[in-house]
């Protein structure tokens, strides 16, 4: 096991940039998770820590050791990728010892960490079987499989669920979270989907334009997102943005007044964004009117789609409540509602930070 000290990495592909130094440090034995829309530099920064893409500036290390000019195969990490990139000639066993073939291993090392790996994946029935044989789940257990038998320093993830359907996904992030736990190796893992990340990772990275935009543990980055985009981005269903202004202690937005968390500026020069989750949202008679849209009852919980008074600019603005009650009101009837003021958060609209 070891560390990845990721130290204000750039990539540039000709003249365009696509990292813009990145800084990042993963302790020994950590699931960390790079999570961010397609484009944002995550499998990029992926890539460069296994090697498979050359560092514009700045620096990695594994275990203390500084890997820029370093091969692959000498870096002592093994990854896993979305498609499985298994050979589809060769048994799940032989799938699985590849490397260590290749490596000379002697055929007892072979068959003990072969089947180890293939206990701790549940994969020992299906050894004599081709990757043909397989469903999307057993074939990424084989991928994790043959990662595990090199005992490397670090486990790279590259979006490895990403070709499953829904209910395996769910499944897979356990067995991947519950593995780690068994092996403790320092793990890095890339996804664009944040309840992946927010159900597996000790830290989370969010990244935007090549740019880290928040670095911390998963109900830190849900209870305090740094930012506008990190606020967007993590929770789902995403959080409700409304444009406003705060003015003599409460703020306002057309017609619309929302109570003010504790600690709140009692006024501020420009707009402001006020931000409530879904779920922070109560049925309130003495709250805003809002008018259903849409509702989607889940069984645990009901989402309501709905349109709340009028706000900035003469606009109706849309929100998403998550409620637990059973909700009668149909599209076109009136709901009122109002926000857990120790839950809201405020931004700033020139610069998107955080103001409380």
């Amino acid at each position: 096991m070891a560390t990845v000290s990721i130290r204000t990495v750039r990539k540039a592909f000709g003249s365009t940039e696509v990292l813009h130094g990145v800084d990042v440090e993963v302790e020994d034995g950590e699931f960390v998770i790079l999570v961010g829309p397609s484009g944002c530099g995550k499998s990029t920064l992926l890539r460069m820590i296994a090697g498979l893409e050359n560092i514009t500036r700045g620096e990695i290390a594994i275990g203390g050791r500084v890997v820029n000019n370093v091969p692959p195969k000498e870096r002592d990490i093994a990854m896993v990728f979305q498609n499985y990139a298994l050979y589809p000639h060769m048994t799940v066993r032989d799938n699985m010892a590849f490397s260590l073939l290749l490596a000379k291993a002697p055929k007892q090392v072979i068959d003990h960490k072969v089947g180890h790996a293939a206990g701790i994946l549940g994969l020992a029935p299906y050894l004599e079987r081709y990757p043909r044989q397989l469903s999307g789940g057993q074939r990424q257990r084989v991928a994790m499989g043959r990662a595990i038998v090199r005992d490397p320093q670090v486990f790279l993830f590259d979006e490895p669920l990403s070709n499953l359907d829904a209910k395996l996904r769910v499944q897979m992030r356990a067995e991947i979270k519950d593995l780690h736990q068994k092996l403790k190796t320092t793990t890095v893992y890339v996804t664009h989907d944040q309840i992946e990340a927010m159900t597996m990772a000790d830290k989370i990275v969010v990244m935007n334009g090549g740019n880290v935009e928040q670095i911390g543990a998963p109900l830190d980055l849900y209870d305090r997102p740094a930012n506008l985009f990190v606020a967007g981005f993590i929770g789902s269903p995403a959080m409700n943005f409304i444009r406003g202004h705060i003015k003599g202690g409460s703020f306002t937005s057309g017609t619309v007044s929302l109570p003010l968390p504790a600690g709140a500026p009692q006024a501020h020069p420009g707009e402001v964004i006020y931000g409530i989750r879904p779920e922070h949202l109560r049925l309130d008679p003495a709250g805003p009117e809002a008018t259903v849209l849409v509702t989607e009852p889940t069984g645990s919980e009901t989402q309501v789609i709905m349109k709340l008074g009028d706000t900035t600019m003469h606009t109706e603005t849309r929100m998403i409540g998550a409620f637990r009650e059973r909700i009668s009101q149909g599209p076109g009837e009136a709901l009122h509602l109002s926000p857990d003021p120790a839950l809201v958060h405020l931004f700033d609209v020139a610069t998107g930070a955080r103001l409380n």
